[in-house]
């Protein structure tokens, strides 16, 4: 790390940055872009804030956390914090804390390395570095839910509403189906990026089938939708 400056759900700079020098790089080429759990709020989010005027031509999400407060709501009942928040928590911590020395003019590191959840983290120190004026202010900021109306081009979000991370009523299901571009993918179980299959799992899931098969519909494919 070069500069006292991390990332977050909401600040898409970095991802436009890479997008735009891709496809200045190959601009003949089909470009997609898929996003993970945080990786697929980060996409959704610059989506929603660029509508069709992106060079990618179709994207995929899994596992998405739509609403943050939703997410960190979930993550705070008992057994969530016990087996994932605290846990989770403590490798930010860490991760900033390699760095402290850059961000100390700027935040209380003593009181963050003393966060007992992700939103109590959040709240010390994500809002603080991106000039959020309360943590409600950055959670609204994050959540995808927010854009998903806006986006303007071809994308699969793939979820499953066992999801602790993304519980199942905070899953824009009524805004999905007023945006023809959005294939909202619901399972009833698979977790957080699990979607395993079978009674003895082998290496593909069902997400690396359905990221497959939208990928090559979309490379082969892909005009048709544009011509709609």
């Amino acid at each position: 790390m070069s500069t006292p400056r991390t990332y977050c759900c909401a600040n898409t700079e970095d991802l436009e940055a890479v997008i735009h020098h891709v496809h200045s790089l190959y601009p003949s080429a089909p470009f997609l872009a898929a996003g993970v759990s945080m990786g697929g709020m980060l996409l959704l989010n610059y989506l929603g804030k660029i509508g069709p005027k992106t060079p990618l031509k179709a994207a995929a999400t899994f596992s998405v956390g739509w609403n943050t407060f939703a997410c960190s709501e979930s993550l705070e009942k008992p057994l969530n914090w016990l087996l994932f928040n605290y846990y989770l928590t403590t490798c930010l911590q860490s991760s900033v804390n390699k760095h402290r020395h850059m961000f100390v003019k700027q935040i209380d590191m003593d009181h963050v390395m003393k966060a007992k959840s992700i939103r109590e983290f959040d709240k010390r120190f994500t809002s603080v570095m991106f000039g959020y004026p309360t943590i409600d202010d950055y959670y609204m900021d994050a959540s995808p839910n927010r854009r998903l109306k806006s986006v303007g081009i071809p994308v699969l979000c793939l979820n499953s509403v066992d999801d602790v991370f993304s519980p199942r009523h905070a899953i824009p299901i009524e805004t999905a189906k007023q945006n023809p571009n959005v294939a909202l993918v619901l399972t009833s179980y698979g977790g957080h990026i699990g979607f395993l299959e079978g009674i003895w799992p082998r290496q593909s899931t069902y997400m690396d089938r359905v990221f497959k098969q939208f990928v090559q519909a979309m490379v082969e494919h892909g005009h048709e939708l544009s011509s709609m």
